[in-house]
Order: C-alpha cells, then sequence, then structure tokens
C-alpha cells in the first residue's frame, strides 16, 4: 500500500514570503496598512495594541448580483500574484490582500472545505511545516485558525494564518517598552497565566509525527467543547460544536473557545466608547482597534481590554 503523502513546506519558505510580500506590495495587488502600535499591561501581561484607521476603510467583499449567486472566494483559484507556493497535495500558501503586518500569508486548501468544520490531519501537517521550516532557518512563526460565529472568522473558505513574529513586532522598537512582549501562546505553554477566559495548551516539538499533532489538537478541541458544554459528546468530525481561536509556534499548541467576537468598550463612567472584536491573535497577545476614540480609551485605561477580554470566552 502507498504511503500516504502529506503537505511539506518549501525550505526557504521565508525568503519566498519576503520576495512574493515585496513584489505584490510594489506592484499593488496587495493592501499594506501601517500601524501605530503600543504596550498594554494586563494582569502583568505586555498586550500589544496596534491601531490602524486606514482599515476602517478596507473595501467590503462583493456580494452575488444573483439572489442565489455564488459569493467571491478570493482563495478558491488565487490570483498569480497573491500565490506563495503550492504544499502537494491539498493546500496552497497565498499572501494576504489586507496586511497590517508584512508578510502575513494564509494556508488555505484547495478544495473548498468549510472553515467552521473540525481541522483534518493534513490542515494541522501543513501548518507545523511551515511553523518548522521558519524554525530552520532561525525564525518564528505564528500561526492561527478562526472557527464559528464568535471566532473573528471572515471567509468560509477553510485557512489558516501566519505571522512571521519578527514583523510581528514591526514599531516595538520605537515604544518604551516594547521589548517586554512577546508571543503569548508561549508563555501560556510554560505556565498559566492571569487570563480571564478558558485556554487549553499543549506541547509543540520538531519531532512530532503527523498523527501526534493532529491528535493534540483533537484533545485540545475535546477539552475545549467539554469547557462550554459540559455533557455533551464529542465528534472530532465535521462541523465544530463551538466557537474557537486555535494557534500554534514551534513549542505550543493553544486553544480558546469563544462565545462572543467582541463586546462593548466603556469608559470609566460607563460610557460606550466603541466596540472591540477579537480574532485568533488574542492568543499572540495583541489587538487591534480602527478608530481614534478606541485607541485613546485603551491607552488611557488598560483595565476596559481586560473587561472585554472577559466578554469572549469562557470564565476561567
Amino acid at each position: 500500500m502507498a504511503e500516504m503523502t502529506h503537505p511539506a513546506a518549501p525550505p526557504n519558505l521565508p525568503a519566498l514570503v519576503k520576495a512574493a510580500f515585496e513584489r505584490a506590495r510594489a506592484n499593488g495587488d496587495l493592501e499594506y496598512y501601517p500601524t501605530q502600535v503600543a504596550i498594554l499591561s494586563l494582569n502583568s501581561i505586555p498586550f500589544k495594541l496596534r491601531f490602524s484607521p486606514a482599515l476602517a476603510l478596507k473595501p467590503k467583499a462583493s456580494k452575488p448580483q444573483e439572489p442565489h449567486g455564488k459569493a467571491f472566494n478570493p482563495f478558491e483559484n488565487p490570483s498569480p500574484a497573491m500565490l506563495i507556493a503550492d504544499l502537494p497535495p491539498s493546500h496552497r500558501l497565498v499572501l494576504n490582500k489586507f496586511a497590517i503586518v508584512p508578510e502575513h500569508f494564509i494556508l488555505v486548501t484547495k478544495e473548498v472545505k468549510p472553515q467552521a468544520h473540525i481541522l483534518e490531519r493534513d490542515d494541522v501537517a501543513a501548518t507545523f511545516a511551515c511553523v518548522q521550516a521558519y524554525r530552520a532557518e532561525g525564525q518564528e512563526l505564528f500561526a492561527f485558525f478562526n472557527s464559528g460565529p464568535h471566532s473573528g472568522a471572515s471567509q468560509p473558505h477553510r485557512h489558516l494564518q501566519l505571522l512571521p513574529v519578527e514583523r510581528m513586532k514591526d514599531g516595538l522598537g520605537q515604544v518604551g517598552n516594547g521589548n517586554q512582549w512577546s508571543i503569548l501562546a508561549d508563555r501560556l505553554a510554560e505556565s498559566e497565566r492571569a487570563l480571564p477566559f478558558r485556554v487549553f495548551t499543549a506541547r509543540a516539538h520538531s519531532a512530532m509525527t503527523v498523527e501526534e499533532q493532529h491528535g493534540a489538537y483533537l484533545e485540545l478541541y475535546r477539552c475545549a467543547v467539554r469547557a462550554v458544554f459540559p455533557d455533551r459528546d464529542v465528534s472530532t468530525e465535521g462541523e465544530a460544536a463551538i466557537s474557537y481561536n486555535f494557534a500554534m509556534t514551534s513549542s505550543s499548541m493553544v486553544l480558546c473557545p469563544r462565545t462572543a467576537e467582541g463586546a462593548t468598550l466603556r469608559d470609566r463612567a460607563g460610557e460606550k466608547t466603541g466596540v472591540v472584536s477579537l480574532n485568533g491573535t488574542v492568543l499572540a497577545g495583541t489587538a487591534l482597534v480602527k478608530n481614534q476614540t478606541e485607541w485613546d480609551a485603551l491607552r488611557r485605561d488598560p483595565d476596559a481590554l481586560m473587561d472585554v477580554l472577559k466578554e469572549i470566552g469562557v470564565s476561567p
């Protein structure tokens, strides 16, 4: 019986991503939105806040012209200008068309598969291969997956997002306490910190087999479902029973059950100042706002962000 082929990442992946990003940006094939950055201290956890007013002007996805027409799917037949590499047999890598972190790229399934379904073995294997390809070059990659209506998911075609950690640090050199920030997922795997929502963690290492990688993810998923629905039988195939974010680095896997995409931001007087929405980058210890009022309010009162975090998941 022939051995199954699992996705493998090109050994020069960091250079391929960098070249593709620079080429696409120079040619106007993608939009890069520069940000301002600040570090907030939440229960001694350094949390990175980015502000991108231009992102609020990002064009909305076009809706189908016909009543039952098919919505545009940017991942089904990606433009050659956005393609980084094929990962046979099942995946490909494309650039994120709307980036606030340089070299932000995306792992997509070649076959159209649902974002709301549980990740399959090759989804996890392909992600793991990309993370290890960066690690082999002395670099780190933060990968995350948004699944379900409360997770920050925006595209129904299955995809995971990948961010070079060094590019996530862009701008921190100009911030007084910028060197305090590092990927939250890795600190969670080392020891539980004072987060106001539950997360489930597992160690990752370069020698893991494909079965061990997927098995670790499935066990985190089972734990998360039981945290939301203690008495439910947990299926590990098909549509997920909960909304959640999953993150992977070279040393950790983290899964966070989600009960809300975001929450209302209020000032000390209890007045509404905006709404903060969070996706899987919350597991990196980062959040994004798009208007000046929210940016000013959170820098003035970091506890307001902690109040938002209390509402997005399952209480510890």
